[in-house]
């Protein structure tokens, strides 16, 4: 019977994003396979979560895509970015506190891609006088990471309802860059 990767890393993904700290038999039991099975496909907690890594990569990536970020308003494509991004929040939400995800030589060349397509969405957004120009584009990116993984960590704990989830995201982004009319 041929393992389901798939399914192993996005059980490995769900439980992960509610505790962090599960153990390799944890997440075992969770993609309902033996540990045995795990190591032999995931040598060990590294290549667990690299191998996440690639599916977070590619999650963003392909809401980056579904978002159509070039067209329309730049604050219209920023909400469908987040909406399009939400069902993978979590999952992005434990790789951004990985560190070793983003130290080192090692570091995943997808992530730049990622980071420099949100970045050209603030850019063009500036450009058409809806962004504020004093913030860069580098750090209204890392602001958006933040602010996702808060609200995917809100969520999960139920401190926030799920359908709140893009705008509380959304205005709350946009709400500090969009620019003032000046008086």
């Amino acid at each position: 019977m041929a393992l389901d990767r798939d399914h192993v890393l996005r059980s490995a993904a769900a439980l992960l994003t509610r505790k962090s700290t599960a153990t390799m038999d944890e997440v075992a039991k969770a993609a309902g396979i033996s540990r045995a099975t795990l190591h032999r496909h995931f040598a060990g907690r590294d290549a667990l979560v690299r191998a996440l890594e690639t599916l977070g990569i590619e999650e963003c990536l392909a809401a980056l895509d579904a978002a159509r970020t070039d067209e329309g308003p730049a604050s219209e494509a920023v909400r469908r970015l987040v909406r399009e991004i939400e069902p993978a929040a979590g999952l992005l939400a434990f790789l951004y506190t990985e560190n070793q995800l983003f130290e080192g030589d090692e570091q995943n060349e997808g992530w730049a891609r990622i980071d420099e397509r949100i970045a050209t969405l603030f850019r063009r957004g500036q450009a058409a006088g809806e962004f504020r120009i004093d913030l860069t584009p580098a750090w209204l990116t890392e602001a958006l990471y933040g602010l996702l993984a808060s609200a995917a960590w809100a969520v999960t704990e139920g401190r926030v309802a799920p359908k709140d989830f893009t705008h509380m995201i959304v205005e709350l982004l946009l709400g500090g860059a969009v620019r003032r009319e000046e008086s």
